[in-house]
Parts: C-alpha cells; structure tokens; sequence
C-alpha cells in the first residue's frame, strides 16, 4: 500500500511479523529518527568515504567507514565491523544505519544480522541502485572468490529512507547502473499488488521509462514491496526480482569487462529476452521490446568485447538460484518466473548472439 504524507511516498512492505515501510521523496531523510527502534541507545551508521552524506538518527551515533567499491562485500569485512562494534559497546537492543548505495546495504544488513544473532538495521539508500532495488526486502549478504552474494541471510529492516536529493551527487556512471534495475521493473509490473497506485493499471500504462525520477523510484519500490509480502524467502515467487541476474552476475564474477552491476543486468535482461524467444515462451515483439527498453534507458544490451564465453557459461552452475542444472528467470505467457534445465547448447548459442 502506497500513502503520501508531508509530500513523501510511503510504502508498506506489509510482512505479517515485521512489516516496515519505505519512505521516498525529497528530504525524505528528515524521517530517519522515527524509523529508529524506541530500544536503540546508540546507533552504528556504516557508509564508505565516498559517499559524503551525514544522518542524525536523534541518538548518540558512531560512523563506521568501509572500503569503497564492491571490494566491501567481504567475510573479514563483517567481522572487523562486528569487532568494532563490540568494542564501542554496540548492544542487541541498539541500532545499525546503512548510508550508501547496494554495497553498503548488503553489508550492513549482514552484518547488522550476524551481531548478537540480529541487531536492528535501517536502510539509508543515497544511490538509484539502492533505492530502486537493494535496501529493499531483507536479503543481504557478501562475495566470495567462487561468486557473488553467495553468503548471506533474510533480515528485515525496521524502515528504509530513499531520499531522491541523495541522487543530484551521484556521478552519471552511478545513475546509469541504476537504471539497469529499473529496467528489470518494467518487465515486472504486472507483481505490483495492485492497491499501490504504480501498478500498470493504476499508473496509465506509462512506462517507468518515461516516469520522473520519483515516480521510478516509488514505482520500483512498491513493485518490490508486493513481490516480497509474497514471498519473504524467495520459496518461489521472489526470484522473479533476479530476472537478468544470470548472466549480469557471471559478468560481475569473470570481472575485467568494466561493467557496473546495472549495465551488467541490463546485458542479463537482453539475453534473457533473447532465450526466452529461442525457448518458444515468447513472440519477436516481447524478445524485441527488451532490447527497446534497455536501449531507451541507454544502457548496455551487448556483452563486452573480448568475453569468454567458456567462463560465463560455468558460471551459471554457480548462481545461487541454481536449482536442477541451470536456473534462469524468463519472461512467458504468465508473464517472468523460474526456470529450470535450459539446455546448454541453447545458452551457448544466445550468448553468441550477443557478441
């Protein structure tokens, strides 16, 4: 459910035992010290240098900074904020605030998760990444050499903030990988519950394409709001979020391409369409409207020159949706959902097509 109060867009991800909401708009983040838990004396706010935004959660607070890039996301990395924490005196009943974009997300929902088997998080989302996608739904986690996101744990936050002035300091490179994930949106819509008034239905059938910046983010959010009150642990429904992950994560893995993980879905979204046609689930206009929206956000809807198509092909095996062989997410006649046993020879020729 979507209300609008104070100029903000609230969002309920209506969970039966924790449900939260998400607040976007600008100065969004002035509603930060109301998503603090009534327990929390002191507050741990993990951000990276790079970030440069200040919070007040309206208690004693710490800044606790990480590395920047995606180079965070590591098991030596929890444990060295654990450690600090316990050194400060960080309690159970405390709080834990995640200021930055995905990286940041994921690692303090983990970490936040592991602390004295679950400290309270809240989620300041200051990139399009995080706002639109990663703060949102409780899954966090970190990288291992073998592959990415592959240790990690559900843990609800008590409340996210997607203050949209946070986006006016993001360079273009960091809008741009952001609007991979809206993409992928755009071929969700039809998840939106329907009561949120950014359903297709409820929006006009407008494109989140042709949407201003609030209007994606708050579209994003509730689409991904609904999915997760539907399913919290990705038992089933959840992995539709992962529509063109497959292959945007084997990109990210094989790394030297120069991709930023929403260029990379958006390279994931195409060869999904792609497969998808060539599986029979879908007709040439559905195959061609992926390439359309990916080109009308100006994103990447080739693989990078000089991709081993050897190594991204093993990596799929890898993927942490991998259930029977290979596991994709494909668009068909009910719309995208997994699926599973795609014929190796058919995944090599779709890559190839995308040379």
């Amino acid at each position: 459910m979507v209300s609008a109060t104070n100029g903000l867009h609230h969002i309920r991800v209506g969970l039966e035992a924790r449900p939260y909401d998400v607040a976007v708009g600008a100065g969004a983040s002035s509603e930060l010290a109301s998503l603090i838990p009534a327990s929390a004396r002191r507050a741990a706010i993990v951000t990276q240098a790079n970030i440069g935004i200040s919070v007040d959660p309206g208690c004693e607070h710490r800044v606790f900074e990480v590395v920047d890039g995606e180079e965070a996301k590591t098991m030596s990395t929890v444990e060295d904020l654990c450690r600090d924490w316990a050194r400060w005196g960080l309690t159970r009943a405390d709080v834990v605030v995640g200021v930055g974009g995905g990286v940041v997300t994921d690692l303090a929902g983990f970490a936040a998760a592991s602390y004295h088997r679950g400290t309270a998080v809240v989620h300041v989302a200051t990139s399009l990444l995080g706002m639109v996608d990663a703060a949102i739904g409780g899954k966090c986690g970190v990288n291992l050499p073998e592959g990415k996101n592959l240790v990690g744990a559900f843990w609800q936050p008590h409340g996210v903030i997607c203050d949209t002035d946070h986006l006016a300091t993001l360079p273009p490179a960091e809008l741009r990988s952001g609007m991979g994930e809206v993409a992928k949106y755009e071929f969700l819509r039809r998840f939106d519950a329907g009561d949120t008034g950014w359903s297709s239905n409820g929006s006009g059938g407008v494109s989140l394409v042709d949407m201003d910046r609030v209007g994606q983010v708050a579209a994003c959010a509730a689409i991904k709001a609904s999915v997760v009150a539907a399913d919290e642990r990705e038992g089933g429904l959840r992995a539709v979020l992962n529509y063109g992950h497959t292959l945007a994560h084997a990109l990210e893995t094989s790394g030297g391409y120069g991709l930023r993980h929403g260029e990379a879905v958006a390279v994931g979204l195409v060869y999904a369409g792609e497969l998808a046609f060539r599986l029979g689930r879908i007709d040439d206009a559905a195959r061609a409207r992926h390439h359309q929206v990916v080109a009308d956000l100006e994103l990447p809807g080739r693989l990078p020159e000089g991709s081993d198509l050897d190594e991204l092909q093993g990596l799929f095996v890898r993927d942490k949706k991998a259930l029977d062989g290979v596991t994709f997410v494909l668009d068909g006649a009910d719309g995208v959902e997994r699926v599973t046993g795609v014929e190796p020879a058919l995944l090599r020729e779709t890559l190839e097509v995308l040379r």
